[in-house]
């Protein structure tokens, strides 16, 4: 059995991640795009083997044979259209992330809650095998107790893009904050204590650099910073991780979102290794995933109650920078 599944936009996100991932799953049938833009939809139609093409998002909504919707419009019009597909009846896949408050958070799970249906926030990289083996690593104790967890997420500045609205839901902090945000909360397993952060502002009062700290109840601190730094004539990027523990560290340079043979250090007393992880294509993992939720029953990996605590933080956060 397979999953017919919506795509609700043509944004690149789509193009270039889930929509491959979508043709590698296998429990998934691309049955129908929609877009604003008539020939775009075309061409999504014929390049990915889609059933149907809808010029219109409402259309495909009021396709009865939609069984899921993934929805990777820009961060402002994510309520108002998973919204409409959790009332049409559709199971939703919302890119990240879900809500601009955990106010609408909360409302939007109501919703999937009222209408007997699934909601899940995608974070593919939470789907892979590379942080199960980051927590099995952590579970060990390999490094001893955690009590300090860094990453970062670089990337590129841009000229033109809906990224670098306010207006849009942009920023770095919502755009590749909430990656750190979420990193931190796989591996933590306490309540926030406080966070403290600041942040630089484009003209359009969009942040597009921005540092974070937090304390959880449980003693646990934990750092992040963000930025659309880079010269945006080159396609730079740089994402880090760095994990200290009470007998060791963890350290790591793989970006988010990555698949194939990745790897990352620890560090143990004397005791250097780098463990080897082949890691799929975490977009196929979102899928099937949330494939095996509708057809099987199984519990969505990226549930309710976290997406709501990581909408909260992310309410901390851009409070302190004064977005």
């Amino acid at each position: 059995m397979s999953v017919k599944w919506g795509v609700l936009g043509t944004a690149n996100i789509a193009k270039g991640c889930t929509i491959p991932g979508m043709q590698f799953a296998g429990n998934c049938e691309l049955y129908a795009i929609a877009g604003r833009d008539e020939s775009k939809v075309e061409r999504y139609k014929n390049d990915f083997g889609f059933s149907k093409g809808y010029v219109g998002y409402d259309k495909l909504l009021e396709d009865p044979d939609v069984q899921a919707v993934y929805i990777p419009l820009p961060n402002n019009l994510h309520k108002e259209w998973v919204i409409k597909a959790l009332k049409a009846g559709k199971h939703v896949l919302c890119e990240k992330p879900l809500a601009l408050n955990a106010a609408d958070a909360k409302e939007m799970f109501d919703t999937a809650k009222e209408n007997n249906v699934i909601l899940m926030e995608a974070y593919a990289y939470l789907h892979g095998q590379y942080i199960d083996s980051l927590r099995s690593d952590i579970r060990s104790g390999v490094i001893g107790e955690v009590d300090l967890i860094e990453t970062a997420f670089y990337t590129q500045g841009y000229v033109e893009d809906i990224r670098i609205h306010k207006s849009m839901g942009g920023g770095a902090v919502y755009d590749l904050g909430c990656y750190c945000t979420t990193m931190i909360l796989s591996l933590i397993d306490s309540d926030i204590e406080y966070v403290k952060a600041s942040a630089e502002f484009n003209d359009d009062g969009a942040d597009v650099f921005a540092s974070a700290i937090m304390k959880f109840k449980n003693g646990v601190r934990a750092a992040f910073n963000v930025g659309m730094v880079f010269d945006p004539e080159v396609n730079g990027r740089r994402d880090r991780l760095y994990i200290h523990g009470s007998r060791g560290t963890i350290v790591s340079n793989v970006e988010y979102n990555q698949e194939g043979r990745l790897s990352y250090t620890v560090i143990s007393g004397t005791r250097e290794f780098h463990p080897s992880i082949n890691v799929s294509h975490n977009y196929m993992l979102e899928i099937e995933q949330l494939g095996r939720c509708i057809e099987k029953g199984e519990a969505p990996h990226i549930t309710p109650e976290f997406s709501i605590k990581n909408a909260e933080v992310m309410d901390m956060v851009l409070s302190q920078i004064g977005y």
